[in-house]
């Protein structure tokens, strides 16, 4: 059964309120798309854009989880409420969360001041999901003063991160290669700056030299934020305010120049986009148009059409059902 609209009032409040079983209760109705969903979601909204959003992101291995467990702990010892979403490879089988970042962040977990959920990526190629970035809204209305956003770091798309996050950090480590890769990869693009996690491990200092050297050859403009290196041993704790000092210089810089306002209406756009798109999905594909496909797909395979032509005649099908009388 799902919640009524009183109901939905009353754990909107209670979320604003910092309710931890309120929030779990939200993310919960939001990952598993339910009717009262989308009605939370508007009621949630107004009250975020308080919390800083912060991306952690970068190839399996490098520390990810225990980076962001180690900026909690810091962030707690500055009296801030945290929230972290722990963006997980989806289970083939379960469609749950596989790796479970809980585990590896067992010294905030118990915390009060600090809210963990791990969430599936559902599939998303950029290793961030729609559900993961609406957790963040629940989590900035509930009064978390950070939100950190760690992602599975896969494939070749953490633009999505990127546009999630008021500042974004790329973890590597010293591995041959990593600034090769990182370049590759498209993370050089999408870095406000990155720590070299790991940073005891032999060829740390010429990994971060490479870095570097690639970041100096990067386009930049006189007055524009130049991304850092940041060494780190996030397992021992070394470096690890280095990286939150960072992170507040960049808070500062955005605020200071108007950034945060750019990035956080870019953010809104692609929001927007997104829920059009999704709903057109959902409008454009019922079961008629479903046996429509399949049916031209027949005169594809005999070649009798084309996948252009067919495109193009469901298209207007759709604009004509529309179309006013």
């Amino acid at each position: 059964m799902s919640p009524s609209s009183e109901t939905v009032d009353h754990i909107v409040e209670k979320v604003a309120g910092g309710d931890r079983r309120a929030i779990a209760r939200a993310i919960s109705l939001v990952e598993n798309e339910g009717e009262a969903s989308s009605d939370l979601l508007k009621k949630i909204y107004t009250r975020t854009g308080k919390g800083y959003r912060i991306g952690v992101t970068g190839p399996p291995g490098a520390g990810k989880s225990t980076l962001t467990n180690k900026l909690a702990k810091y962030y707690r010892a500055d009296g801030l409420r945290v929230g972290i979403i722990a963006v997980d490879p989806t289970s083939p089988f379960t469609g749950g969360a596989l790796l479970g970042d809980r585990v590896r962040m067992s010294e905030v977990e118990l915390d009060e001041g600090v809210f963990i959920r791990s969430m599936a990526s559902r599939g998303s190629l950029g290793g961030l999901s729609k559900k993961a970035k609406e957790a963040a809204d629940i989590l900035d209305a509930a009064g978390h003063d950070v939100v950190m956003m760690e992602t599975v770091g896969v494939g070749q798309s953490e633009l999505d991160v990127a546009g999630a996050a008021d500042t974004t950090i790329v973890v590597l480590v010293p591995e041959s290669g990593d600034g090769i890769q990182a370049m590759k990869a498209g993370l050089m693009e999408i870095a406000d700056f990155f720590v070299l996690n790991k940073a005891d491990r032999p060829g740390a200092d010429q990994a971060v030299m490479s870095l570097k050297m690639i970041l100096g050859f990067h386009p930049h403009q006189e007055k524009s934020w130049m991304p850092d290196v940041v060494k780190t041993q996030a397992s021992e704790g070394k470096g690890v305010e280095e990286v939150a000092v960072l992170i507040k210089r960049h808070q500062e810089f955005l605020r200071a120049t108007g950034g945060l306002e750019q990035k956080r209406k870019a953010r809104l756009e692609r929001r927007i986009r997104d829920i059009i798109d999704d709903q057109l999905h959902l409008d454009f594909w019922n079961s008629e148009r479903s046996v429509e496909l399949r049916k031209k797909i027949e005169l594809i395979l005999q070649r009798q059409s084309n996948p252009y032509d067919a495109a193009a005649a469901l298209i207007q099908d759709f604009k004509s059902e529309r179309a006013p009388q």
